[in-house]
């Protein structure tokens, strides 16, 4: 976890374990998973936090994340809610090396990132354009955060690919 201003901590966090396995049977728009090989590799799995090998077999799934995330808190995304595709390991991966900011997605060649901010209520309550260079190392990246969980109306934070829009990861308040 880190911490905010020595008292408040976020934790950044893949699809957890159950929800996979869930989503690797039938995922949220109540499809089965299309497995696909990435011949080129790169593809972000939302697993592990991390890019696909070239070659390697994935899962492509549909998955609502805001829903997800109401349905453990009692919040109410409502119009707020959405489902998207996202990559993940077809089996079980063992997720992410740990719980900061990922290392797949820093450095100055990786895409831009939104971070969109929820309220505990799932009210959306605003966002944040990443460039890449906002995100070149592990300490800017985390700043990013730092900054918008600096709102404590902020509970929850999800990040996205800007070109595409798909979900990549959310940071939950511990």
């Amino acid at each position: 976890m880190t911490t905010i201003s020595n008292t408040t901590t976020w934790q950044v966090r893949p699809i957890p374990a159950e929800v996979l396995r869930e989503l690797r049977t039938t995922d949220d728009a109540g499809n089965p998973p299309r497995l696909v090989t990435d011949v080129g590799g790169g593809s972000p799995l939302r697993c592990c936090l991390a890019q696909s090998r070239p070659g390697e077999r994935i899962a492509l799934v549909s998955y609502a994340p805001l829903r997800r995330w109401a349905r453990d808190t009692g919040a109410d995304p409502g119009p707020y809610d959405e489902i998207g595709p996202v990559f993940i390991h077809p089996g079980d991966c063992g997720g992410p090396a740990d719980d900061g900011f990922p290392v797949a997605y820093l450095g100055a060649a990786r895409v831009r990132r939104v971070f969109r901010a929820y309220a505990a209520d799932g009210t959306i309550l605003g966002g944040r354009l990443a460039e890449p260079e906002d995100l070149r190392d592990r300490p800017a990246a985390e700043q990013v955060l730092t900054e918008m969980f600096a709102d404590p109306r902020v509970a929850v934070i999800h990040a996205r690919a800007l070109e595409f829009g798909c979900f990549t990861f959310e940071v939950r308040r511990a």
